[in-house]
């Protein structure tokens, strides 16, 4: 009988050790704070489960996380069909291949917080060409500051462009690696463009597309610095996220007690939806 040879874990343990020290301390801080409340003097007592009750009661948060959900149906909704409209243009082979990843990737270069302040200064009325060819060549009344309408398609026009990207190198890595064997069956059956990518692309894909729609929900559901940066949640709360409200409450109110209880039913919701997506589009993987 063979042995098996448990040395390996040794090399693990340091990883182990360190995810450990970065996230579950951490957490644990947070479910002692989101169970506890104070009255300053660093002197806290059981407070249970009322400020989960409190939150779920409260039409603030529904009203963020209203938005928030509404933000990344938006997002997914758009990039996900972008980005394998745009991998199935780009070219294959040829000098042409390169140039295209390369300007794939570049805006998933840019820092966030510069993201949001490059879109910020571009869009505003006075001083940024967006604002001012929208407000004075073609005519329209465009100012991001003023009109939550126009906050909303900024920030998911930034956003499309900076993470639209990713779901097309997703989508290409998928595209390329399907053998010429498929397509010149599909050519010798006389199968359509629509039947190579139903019944070929779009099946090969399916691993790269799960991955993708997993990124794209998990960031967009949790997105704060550019929307902080370009609108800081305004005009009034109309871009106010779960992310940025709870910011808010932590930072600007200094209420740790909700702002915990609230940052773990955000984790919670989110760990729900990322296994739910991924159950349904691999449930008929082992088939």
């Amino acid at each position: 009988m063979k042995t098996q040879n448990q040395n390996a874990w040794f090399f693990v343990l340091p990883v182990l050790l360190l995810v450990a020290f970065n996230a579950l301390i951490p957490m644990m801080t947070v479910v002692n704070y989101s169970v506890q409340e104070t009255f300053g003097n660093n002197v806290f007592f059981w407070h249970g489960v009322g400020w989960f009750e409190d939150l779920l009661n409260s039409e603030r948060f529904h009203a963020a996380l209203g938005r928030q959900i509404l933000f990344t149906t938006i997002i997914l909704l758009i990039e996900i069909p972008l980005g394998i409209v745009i991998a199935l243009a780009m070219p294959r082979k040829g000098i042409w291949v390169p140039v295209c990843l390369v300007l794939m990737a570049l805006p998933m270069l840019i820092p966030w917080n510069v993201v949001g302040a490059m879109w910020n200064i571009f869009t505003l009325p006075d001083i940024g060409l967006l604002g001012y060819l929208m407000n004075t060549t073609l005519g329209i009344d465009y100012d991001m500051t003023q009109d939550p309408f126009a906050a909303w398609v900024t920030i998911v026009t930034m956003d499309v462009w900076h993470w639209t990207s990713l779901v097309v190198l997703l989508c290409y890595a998928g595209l390329v690696s399907i053998p010429d064997a498929y397509y010149q069956a599909a050519k010798i059956d006389g199968a359509s463009s629509w039947s190579v990518f139903r019944y070929i692309q779009l099946p090969k894909m399916k691993q790269v597309l799960t991955i993708a729609i997993l990124l794209r929900f998990m960031d967009s559901f949790n997105i704060y610095t550019e929307v902080f940066v370009m609108t800081g949640g305004g005009p009034g709360n109309s871009t106010t996220f779960l992310s940025i409200d709870l910011v808010k409450i932590a930072l600007g109110q200094f209420d740790l007690g909700p702002a915990a209880a609230m940052s773990l039913i955000y984790f919670a919701i989110t760990l729900l939806v990322s296994w739910l997506f991924y159950t349904l589009m691999t449930k008929d993987d082992g088939k």
